[in-house]
């Protein structure tokens, strides 16, 4: 009889707490004691105010912070220095200007010495799996928002990374087009279950994406206050998800919780 062994955790934070000194000296404490794990192939969304320290933790487990104290384990292994098991997909675009799509999806190949002919030849295959293998001569400006994005997209996955940090990546694009991003992200990510952690202000975005939502408290020395499971089956479309009465009642049983957060956190920000 065989006997299955355990996966290890992809991502651990065991009371991970981050602080910076401020320029008077002061000890700023943006999160406190944060405890989170991501499974293997499991996506994870963060929900909670501005400020209140999403991208700190996403950061942390990038392996760009270090926590004041506290533990950072990638698959059971203590981190140290940057994650690379880690692809890491930012709100704004990482795209160099001056090259086209195929070359910026490609360049992560050829830094790692990919010849050229075949890291363009991958880079040709991924741009068609985002739906862009006809715009592969385009230059960054020639490109909408969505499509840089899915540039982007292909960018970080053709590395083929174990886990997926993702900040806000849609953020900036109108909704439509969030819609349809969002869609293609599920997609792929179907296709090759990755552990994903995803930072997100968008509860509904964050319930439609994802395994788990976690919700963090306002800042500062920010927690995770909240942790839900989505039973919401899969494969989902964005968009029909949202009509179902499961998606309504998880909604309002989280922003329950959320909606106290947000309100201390636009109540900080007024105060200055």
């Amino acid at each position: 009889m065989q006997v299955e062994t355990a996966k290890p955790t992809a991502v651990a934070l065991d009371d991970a707490t981050v602080a910076f000194r401020l320029a008077d000296s002061r000890v700023y404490t943006a999160v406190e004691k944060a405890r989170l794990s991501v499974e293997p192939g499991e996506f994870v969304a963060i929900v909670g105010p501005t400020g209140c320290g999403k991208s700190t933790l996403l950061n942390v487990a990038a392996g760009l912070l270090k926590p004041a104290s506290g533990t950072v384990r990638i698959f059971d292994a203590p981190l140290s220095g940057l994650n690379r098991d880690a692809g890491y997909l930012f709100q704004a675009d990482a795209l160099f200007p001056w090259k086209t799509a195929i070359d910026n999806v490609a360049i992560g190949l050829e830094i790692k010495g990919t010849p050229r002919t075949e890291a363009l030849a991958r880079a040709q295959g991924w741009l068609t799996s985002v739906g862009l293998g006809a715009f592969s001569g385009r230059y960054p400006h020639m490109l909408s928002g969505g499509q840089r994005k899915r540039v982007g997209l292909a960018q970080v996955l053709i590395q083929d990374p174990k886990i997926l940090l993702m900040d806000e990546p849609f953020g900036p694009l109108d909704a439509q087009t969030r819609q349809i991003m969002g869609n293609l992200l599920l997609e792929l990510w179907t296709a090759d279950r990755k552990a994903v952690l995803f930072v997100t202000h968008d509860l509904e975005e964050a319930i439609a994406l994802a395994d788990r939502v976690v919700i963090m408290s306002a800042g500062p020395s920010a927690r995770i206050i909240g942790d839900w499971r989505v039973q919401l089956p899969r494969p989902r479309d964005i968009l029909e998800v949202r009509l179902e009465k499961e998606f309504h009642t998880l909604h309002r049983e989280i922003w329950s919780v959320l909606k106290d957060e947000v309100l201390k956190g636009y109540a900080q920000s007024a105060a200055g």
